[in-house]
């Protein structure tokens, strides 16, 4: 069977591949565009493979809101270079697999790439994951989501270049309110809301942590529970969101900012492109930082 033009142009219509990868394909398989996406299939998974042991740490935080604003998707889909991050083919699948997570009820990552990419698709995710390194040529990776509800209120979101992510549950305020919490969110990095979600054995951890630091100052019992009690409300006020400093205006907490506006954090989501993964540490919280400061 001949290879037309028109034939290679359906192929490349069909997978998004480029016009030699696509007349090669059609040419082992004899022109059946059918089986020619198959053999492209399997030679996407085979790159896959190979690619698949490289570090993959740079890539987008992506958000998807619905429509009526009551739930909201956050993901964190990785490729090996900024530059790719960038890529038209990448931030397109990025986008796409943020919307199937929002309206979707995979519940780990595993189920999200065995899913249908698109809503009554036959390609599942992992395909076009397996496609998309074909094309790029580098590993590509859907590292994590969640996935936050209104719950009675109102979600508010940030992104902060596609590097940070933020998605904020809040009862009262308003939009503005919602923004600035945040943009706190992604500058600050809070672990939790407040004192209460602290884990006890977290707590307590840094409680041995502090007394065992203390009692090298050699001073009496009494005054190293006083210097322990001190050093765990710091602690307690640089990893709860409630007691921040507001990024704005440092000397209000959180807390009272909310309390004066009628304002109740219920959560929040935050995620950094490749926290956790070995790359080049580039401090991210300090460019949002900077950004506020200039608003």
């Amino acid at each position: 069977m001949a290879i037309t033009a028109s034939l290679v142009k359906e192929l490349r219509e069909r997978t998004g591949s480029g016009m030699m990868e696509c007349k090669k394909a059609l040419v082992e398989t004899g022109g059946d565009i059918d089986a020619a996406i198959e053999l492209m299939r399997k030679s996407g998974q085979a790159k896959a493979a190979k690619k698949a042991g490289r570090i993959a740490a740079e890539g987008i935080v992506a958000i998807s809101i619905s429509a009526d604003g009551g739930r909201a998707a956050l993901v964190e889909v990785n490729c090996e270079t900024d530059f790719v991050a960038k890529d038209e083919n990448f931030t397109a699948f990025v986008d796409a697999v943020a919307d199937r997570t929002l309206n979707g009820d995979a519940e780990n990552t595993e189920a999200l790439l065995s899913g249908p990419l698109q809503e009554g698709g036959g390609e599942t995710v992992n395909q076009a994951r397996e496609a998309l390194i074909a094309k790029i040529g580098e590993n590509v990776n859907v590292r994590r989501f969640a996935r936050l509800h209104a719950a009675g209120g109102n979600l508010y979101s940030y992104s902060h270049s596609g590097r940070i992510g933020v998605l904020v549950g809040m009862q009262g305020g308003d939009a503005a309110l919602g923004k600035d919490i945040a943009m706190h969110v992604a500058a600050s990095n809070p672990v939790c809301v407040s004192e209460d979600d602290v884990a006890a054995e977290v707590l307590a951890k840094e409680r041995e942590i502090f007394k065992a630091q203390a009692a090298e100052s050699g001073k009496p019992d009494n005054i190293i529970e006083k210097i322990v009690g001190g050093r765990v409300r710091k602690y307690l006020a640089e990893v709860t969101l409630l007691g921040q400093p507001f990024i704005k205006d440092p000397d209000v907490a959180v807390e009272k900012l909310l309390t004066a506006q009628g304002a109740k954090v219920m959560g929040f989501r935050r995620f950094e492109v490749g926290e956790g993964i070995g790359k080049k540490t580039e401090n991210f919280a300090d460019e949002v930082m900077a950004q506020v400061r200039s608003d």
